[in-house]
């Protein structure tokens, strides 16, 4: 059981609303010489969150301002990172551009909701920076003919530790966000980043993808497989997100890779596999034992095993193969989820990358 926290998490704001912020801070200076104290910005879904300036500076046809993100409680990799943007008057008729500055990555492969060759800035950060440049532009009567040039210092840095450089975006990190609002722990940006990979293994005519747990169950895969790196899917803890979307967009063929404590919890029907949302039943794995031919005072020790690591070494010791076991009920689970439109294999990995069960492509 894990600990709750004492007070509510606290909610934070998408690199796309600092963008915003920032863009309308800028822009303001750039009209009136003046940049304000604080920005509001209007969100989506209607809240207006108002957002200091971590920087600001102007020459005689551009202005930039730049907002430090805060993502809340939430463990985000750009929390803290200062989203700066920088806009100059842009050419008649030219209405709003983008531009990557230093640490914003740009689109090299298809797939993803921006064309390849443009600035990894999402449809609805643009928007909303397209919606507070004319709303300006309009206040003081002159066409929204404006250049936006978002940067992120050490973004190229941020980068490596997120999909893009998998997804084919490089140079830096994605301008994201369809609320402005970073829920705590939502992991919305992650299932996000899921959809995306699914979408541009698609776009590039894969038949064959792999997803995984994490980092050792994927250099395991990728090692058995001969998958290149830009055929596997990060799914982490989201399983179920990984499958309903694959339900919908689907390939040929499907690896599951996963450490076998995840998908004990995969088998037993839990389709989110993070420790804090879902629970595994280390007794049941007794009664799977029981199945597999144990007696009663081995499927004891098994079913009262402190950890499924435990449980997975008293069972080799005995010959039990709890992990095959395990393998077939998280395929029959996932099947389920795929509803038949993608073939599957699943490969149950121990803590050190050996193989520990595995149930083959087919019926």
């Amino acid at each position: 059981m894990t600990d709750k926290p004492e007070r509510p998490l606290r909610r934070g704001w998408t690199t796309g609303a600092c963008a915003t912020a920032a863009v309308k801070a800028a822009y303001s200076a750039l009209l009136t010489g003046e940049f304000p104290d604080a920005v509001s910005i209007r969100l989506p879904r209607g809240e207006t969150p108002t957002f200091a300036l971590g920087s600001h500076d102007r020459g005689p046809d551009w202005a930039l301002a730049g907002i430090v993100k805060d993502a809340g409680d939430d463990p985000d990799v750009t929390h803290l990172a200062l989203i700066v943007a920088k806009v100059r008057r842009g050419a008649a008729g030219a209405a709003v551009t983008f531009k990557a500055g230093e640490g914003v990555g740009i689109v090299t492969k298809a797939g993803l909701p921006i064309p390849v060759g443009e600035p990894a800035i999402n449809p609805v950060p643009r928007q909303m920076m397209r919606d507070v440049v004319e709303e300006l532009a309009h206040k003081h009567g002159i066409p929204a003919d404006v250049e936006i040039e978002i940067s992120v210092p050490n973004g190229r840095e941020i980068a490596k530790q997120t999909w893009n450089p998998r997804l084919g975006i490089v140079g830096g990190i994605s301008i994201l966000g369809t609320t402005g609002i970073v829920r705590p722990f939502s992991c919305s940006a992650w299932i996000a980043s899921i959809h995306r990979g699914i979408d541009v293994i698609r776009a590039e005519g894969r038949e064959y993808a792999a997803a995984c747990t994490g980092a050792t169950t994927e250099a395991a895969v990728m090692a058995r497989t001969g998958l290149p790196e830009t055929a596997f899917i990060d799914m982490g803890d989201f399983v179920g997100a990984t499958l309903k979307y694959l339900r919908r967009h689907p390939i040929k063929r499907l690896t599951l890779g996963g450490g076998f404590g995840k998908f004990c919890k995969l088998a037993q029907g839990h389709l989110d596999l993070h420790s804090g949302r879902s629970e595994l039943d280390i007794a049941n794995l007794g009664n799977i034992a029981l199945r597999l031919g144990a007696d009663q005072s081995l499927a004891s020790s098994i079913g009262g095993a402190n950890t499924a690591m435990e449980a997975l070494a008293i069972a080799r010791r005995a010959g039990i193969d709890l992990g095959g076991a395990v393998a077939r009920g998280a395929k029959e689970v996932a099947k389920r989820e795929v509803d038949g439109k993608v073939d599957l294999e699943v490969l149950v990995y121990d803590r050190d990358g050996n193989i520990a069960g595995e149930a083959s492509f087919g019926p």
